[in-house]
């Protein structure tokens, strides 16, 4: 790592097409801001300055070889809504949504999170890929499908797309109440065998399975996750969970980033 060029994870299976595409699951190392937000935080909606932020995610872009500018992020809201775009945005246009879709090359898609599930999908075939923000909202209302739909669009296949699940809360970080649990099991009655007992009517839910099972549902034929757990790697990675334990008031971002090289 310089000092400029932070560090990063990737996907195995989206190792396989490095002429094809560059991605990087980022946690908080390699940035500049303080306290909190130490120190690769890239998210403009917290409380850090935003300066910092903005060399933040310079640096975020400098590391997977674009430039700042052409770096396209969403405004998250834990939706369901993908949307598909040949460009990145200005600050105020920002579309609301969690999932950014593009077969444009040179143009970096990044997600930010803090314990939910950051994916990235590549079709490096048809040039086709996305970057998904899935919580546990967005995951059960169909941001995943919403992504590979909008992959369609622009010609993908997912019978040769890969996908990786980045650093989020791993099971037995992601104890639930029943409310969770009744909702995913409404929307998807198999992922019944996704839950482990814990206390009382509390569970413990692995999101990154789920994650999975939904993407094989929809055909993707390569995909894995990555073991990270963002709440007992809380040196290595901003979690909200960590942070609401410790008392703080705020806590930064973790991008992820996919760019198309060819």
């Amino acid at each position: 790592m310089t000092i400029d060029r932070p560090p990063y994870e990737e996907a195995p299976a989206l190792k396989r097409f490095p002429m094809h595409v560059r991605h990087g699951f980022f946690g908080r190392r390699g940035g500049v801001s303080h306290g909190v937000y130490k120190s690769l935080n890239c998210g403009p909606g917290s409380g850090d300055e935003p300066e910092k932020v903005l060399e933040n995610r310079r640096r975020v872009a400098h590391a997977m070889g674009a430039p700042l500018e052409k770096l396209a992020s969403p405004r998250q809201i834990h939706s369901a809504k993908a949307v598909i775009t040949d460009k990145a945005f200005e600050p105020n246009e920002r579309p609301e949504c969690d999932a950014l879709v593009t077969k444009r090359p040179g143009l970096l898609l990044g997600v930010l999170a803090a314990d939910c599930a950051p994916i990235v999908l590549c079709d490096p075939h048809n040039g086709v890929i996305a970057a998904i923000h899935a919580g546990w909202r967005g995951a059960v209302g169909g941001v995943i499908e919403s992504a590979v739909e909008a992959m369609l669009v622009l010609g993908a296949d997912p019978g040769k797309t890969a996908a990786g699940v980045g650093p989020c809360l791993s099971q037995a970080s992601f104890e639930v109440g029943p409310d969770l649990a009744d909702a995913v099991l409404d929307a998807t009655p198999w992922a019944e065998t996704l839950f482990e007992p814990g206390q009382g009517d509390r569970q413990f839910f692995d999101l990154k399975r789920y994650c999975l099972g939904r993407l094989a549902r929809l055909g993707v034929a390569h995909m894995d996750a990555l073991e990270d757990d963002t709440l007992t790697q809380s040196d290595v990675y901003f979690s909200h969970r960590a942070s609401v334990k410790a008392g703080d008031r705020d806590c930064g971002r973790n991008m992820t980033a996919i760019m198309l090289t060819a």
